[in-house]
C-alpha cells in the first residue's frame, strides 16, 4: 500500500468525506463548529464524555461514509513527537477500506509553524515497505488531501521530500538480502549516485593494495567479493569552510569470522552494513534536497 499527499485550496467547511481535525489535549471541540454539521458535533461531543481521554487520536464513524479522526495536540511537543503523531494517524489507517481523506490544517493551534511538515513527514516514513521481492503487491493508494492556511510551504515539501527520499534508499539498501547486495553490487550501486552529482570514489583491491590497508584485504581473502573501500563527497558550503565527514560501516553480511555465529544470529547480519547505508542516504539527501531548491528558484 501506498500514500499520496494532495495540496489543495478547497475551501470547504463542511466536507462530505472522511476529514482529519486537530484538537488541543483535553479534546475540546468548541472551536470546530464551523467544520461539523450541527448532528456530527452533537454526536462527538456526546461520545467524548464517555471516552478515555489519554490516546493521541479517536476516530468516529459518522456513517458507512464518513470517518472523523481528533488528533489531540500537546503544548510541548517536540519535532519528533509531531512526527510520531503522523506515523501513528497512517497507523489507524492503513488497514480501512477508505482511500481518501482530508486533513484540515486550520483547526492547528500548535506554536511550531512547521508542524504540518513534520507530521506528514513521519507519516510518510512510517509508510514505507520493502515488498521488491514479493510476487503479490498491495496496491492500494491511500490520498490524504492537506487543506487550510497552515500547509507546508514549497521548499518545506521539497526539503522534506528529499529526506524521505533519502531515508528510503538507505532503508532499501539494508533490506536487501545478503546474497543480493554483496560488497561488488554495493560497490556498483555507490558508483551509480554520480548521475545525482555526488563525487564518488571507489578503491578496489589494486588501489587498497597500494594505500598499505593490507587488514582490510586480509579479511576480504576469506570472500569471492572484491573488497572495497569508498568515499562519497559533496561541495555544498563555500570552500573556506571546514569538511565535515561521516564513516559507516559497510560489511554487508558480517558471520562473525572464528567465532561464528549460530544460525539464529546469523540471520540479521545483513544490516551490519546499515552505518554505511545511513551514510550513504544522508549524502543522497543532501544532493537530491539541492537539486530541487534549484528547481524551485529557477
Amino acid at each position: 500500500m501506498s500514500i499520496k499527499i494532495n495540496y489543495t485550496n478547497k475551501k470547504t467547511d463542511k466536507l462530505a468525506c472522511n476529514l482529519v481535525l486537530f484538537v488541543d489535549e483535553k479534546f475540546s471541540i468548541s472551536s470546530l463548529k464551523k467544520y461539523l454539521s450541527n448532528i456530527e458535533f452533537s454526536y462527538i461531543n456526546d461520545l467524548l464524555k464517555t471516552i478515555d481521554l489519554k490516546k493521541n487520536m479517536l476516530l468516529f464513524e459518522i456513517n458507512s461514509k464518513k470517518k472523523i479522526i481528533l488528533i489531540s495536540i500537546k503544548k510541548d511537543l517536540k519535532s519528533f513527537d509531531i512526527e510520531n503523531l503522523g506515523a501513528e494517524l497512517y497507523g489507524r489507517i492503513k488497514h480501512g477500506k477508505d482511500r481518501e481523506y482530508f486533513v484540515n490544517s486550520d483547526t492547528l493551534t500548535h506554536k511550531n509553524r512547521d508542524f504540518i511538515s513534520h507530521f506528514l513527514h513521519g507519516l510518510k516514513l512510517k509508510s514505507y515497505s520493502f515488498n521488491k521481492y514479493k510476487t503479490k503487491k498491495e496496491k492500494r493508494l491511500i490520498t490524504l488531501n492537506v487543506f487550510g492556511n497552515k500547509k507546508p510551504s514549497n521548499q518545506n515539501q521539497l526539503k522534506f521530500k528529499a529526506l524521505e527520499e533519502g531515508t528510503f534508499y538507505a532503508r532499501d539498501l539494508v533490506s536487501e538480502p545478503g546474497n543480493i547486495l554483496h560488497p561488488d553490487e554495493y560497490a556498483k550501486r555507490l558508483n551509480s549516485l554520480r548521475k545525482d552529482g555526488l563525487k564518488v570514489n571507489i578503491y578496489d583491491k589494486k588501489k587498497l593494495k597500494k594505500l598499505g590497508m593490507n587488514a582490510l584485504l586480509g579479511v576480504g581473502m576469506g570472500s569471492t567479493r572484491g573488497s572495497y573501500l569508498i568515499t562519497m563527497e559533496w561541495n555544498g558550503a563555500k570552500n573556506s569552510s571546514s569538511p565535515l565527514a561521516f564513516v559507516g560501516k559497510g560489511v554487508t553480511f558480517d558471520t562473525g569470522g572464528y567465532s561464528l555465529k549460530p544460525a539464529r544470529f546469523m540471520e540479521d547480519m545483513t544490516y551490519d552494513m546499515a552505518g554505511s547505508a545511513a551514510v550513504v542516504g544522508l549524502m543522497k539527501t543532501w544532493q537530491l534536497e539541492k537539486q530541487k531548491l534549484m528547481q524551485l528558484v529557477s
